[in-house]
């Protein structure tokens, strides 16, 4: 098989033409093709009257010794890589292991979840808990909150099975180095589950809500029929650690976590992947003397524009092409205070939610169904904020600072889970909206409008009253009057990071403590996550082999 890059064609050419382009490419008659499959397919919209498409293909012909001789001087053409998944440990390496110690996974998110995929397929049958509930009966929680206003503090966007990107856009693209194709497997997998065909290939794959459920339920399914076994509504509250002998370096070792209902687990491996916004497991690990550092985050508002504004912008007279879909942006802007303004977790043709998790606050995130098809862009716009300079001398600090901003969102908002609002015009010249215009905000339950300055630090509302106009030089008409602003956008990334070693993946002074994940600060959105989760579960079964040997 050959890998044959940068394959370019029409937007709308026809199907026989992506054939003939590659038979002209490789200069071979018909009958020296023998098959291809298409590996990668993005598109080029720097010229919007003339979208082109590149592929990457996967081509077998004839004689591929003699192709890659003759065409030498390529660079685009290449043996394909071999991207299949491989174990690291099997099953006689793992054989003698302690059935009754068995690895334990903690959060059924992305990396949870693919944490607990592996070991199973290795068979080492992982006990998973989640301190929330199974995502049928989440999803019912999250849309009764939504609408009623009746937030459950355990089962919500954040807590429950799936994670939070389970309420997302679904994305499935990331910027991570994979040199091993462990994002390959997240995407197989995800196939697996009933996730189309086509993430597999597109260059900015996604999801959506709803076919998320039913692939986190087929996954789960999968896991238990490998002797994985489910816990939900079984919140971790304590990690038993026992303290080994010698210097302070040395540390401790897992040996159990404990649960809500007071039920003890024996066991040696955890993999922690909470997500980063389990502040009360934060703080319980920091309690029993876990390494943690703060990191930096970000902090800013959900912007909503008429999607067909961004769409006109970025693909001009193909706007509306079914190859495109509805158009997303990436927008960075350096502010004169020195502080970076930048978009984050942009949903195309979706809606901003709510995505509190603790009482009295309010916090905003994006989603987006797979056909994209609301009436509004919505994205983060944030600035970023650092320990050192914004929340220094304490780990936890950051947690504080958020919590801090998302009760001011409560209170500015009404105190009933509107989050409060403003039109980014009034926004930029300092005064508070009263009513909305075109763009109609689709966060519910609702939006009360006021001045979003009085909930941000002067620095960030400086960079971002900077930030807004400077984006209309990068999308047209981007700066516009009556775009909505909701607050608050708290939750980019985890706020503290539970340091771990290179080599084992192990935490810093805790071993068989796995940190993983977004909320242990090494992965940010669904496919980092996955992926490190994969990863980890590699980790903790060359672990329980070395136990072994």
């Amino acid at each position: 098989m050959l890998r044959l890059n940068e394959v370019k064609l029409p937007l709308s050419h026809t199907e026989d033409q992506l054939p003939a382009a590659i038979l002209a490419r490789l200069d071979i008659p018909a009958a020296e093709l023998l098959g291809y499959t298409v590996f990668k397919r993005s598109y080029d919209a720097r010229k919007k009257t003339a979208i082109v498409l590149i592929y990457a293909l996967d081509v077998q012909v004839r004689d591929e010794a003699a192709l890659l001789k003759r065409l030498s001087h390529d660079v685009h053409l290449m043996p394909s890589p071999d991207t299949s998944y491989k174990f690291v440990a099997n099953g006689e390496q793992l054989q003698g292991h302690d059935h009754n110690l068995r690895p334990v996974v903690i959060g059924t998110g992305p990396c949870g979840l693919f944490a607990a995929l592996i070991l199973a397929q290795m068979g080492l049958r992982p006990i998973i808990l989640e301190r929330g509930k199974q995502v049928r009966e989440r999803t019912v929680d999250t849309f009764g909150f939504w609408r009623k206003r009746e937030l459950n503090p355990e089962s919500n966007v954040q807590y429950g099975e799936g994670g939070a990107g389970t309420f997302s856009d679904g994305k499935l693209y990331s910027q991570i180095k994979d040199p091993k194709h462990y994002g390959r497997k997240v995407l197989t997998e995800f196939v697996k589950a009933g996730a189309p065909e086509e993430i597999i290939y597109v260059s900015k794959p996604h999801i959506g809500t709803f076919r998320l459920v039913k692939m986190v339920e087929q996954m789960r399914a999968n896991i238990e029929q490998m002797g994985g076994e489910y816990r939900f509504e079984s919140k971790v509250v304590d990690i038993e650690i026992e303290q080994l002998s010698g210097s302070n370096r040395d540390g401790g070792q897992v040996r159990g976590v404990t649960l809500a209902s007071g039920e003890k687990i024996a066991t040696n491996h955890v993999v922690l992947a909470i997500g980063h916004s389990a502040r009360d497991t934060f703080q319980m690990l920091y309690e029993r003397g876990v390494y943690i550092e703060a990191k930096p985050f970000s902090v800013g508002f959900r912007v909503e524009h008429p999607q067909s504004l961004i769409d006109a912008c970025r693909f001009g007279p193909n706007a509306g092409h079914p190859i495109l879909g509805a158009a997303d942006y990436k927008l960075v802007h350096h502010a004169s205070n020195g502080r970076a303004v930048y978009s984050f977790c942009m949903c195309p043709g979706g809606t901003v939610v709510a995505a509190a998790s603790e009482p009295g606050r309010v916090v905003t995130n994006g989603m987006s169904q797979y056909s994209r098809n609301e009436r509004n862009a919505n994205s983060a716009i944030v600035v970023s904020i650092s320990p050192e300079v914004d929340y220094p001398g304490h780990p936890l600090a950051g947690i504080e600072f958020q919590r801090r901003l998302e009760e001011k969102a409560f209170e500015l908002g009404g105190g009933t889970y509107n989050a409060p609002g403003q039109l980014m015009g009034d926004f930029v010249a300092g005064r508070a909206s009263t009513e909305f215009g075109s763009v109609v905000p689709s966060y519910k339950p609702g939006v009360h409008l006021t001045d979003l300055a009085q909930i941000l630090p002067e620095f960030a509302v400086t960079a971002l009253r900077e930030a807004f106009p400077a984006f209309d030089k990068q999308i047209k008409g981007y700066f516009k009057h009556d775009a909505v602003l909701t607050g608050l956008e708290t939750r980019t990334s985890s706020p503290i990071r539970i340091k771990r070693r290179d080599d084992t993946l192990q935490s810093l002074n805790t071993r068989g403590l796995f940190p993983a994940g977004e909320g242990a600060g090494y992965a940010g959105g669904i496919l980092s996550a996955g992926v490190d989760g994969i990863k980890v579960a590699e980790a903790v079964a060359l672990s329980m082999a070395a136990d072994n040997a």
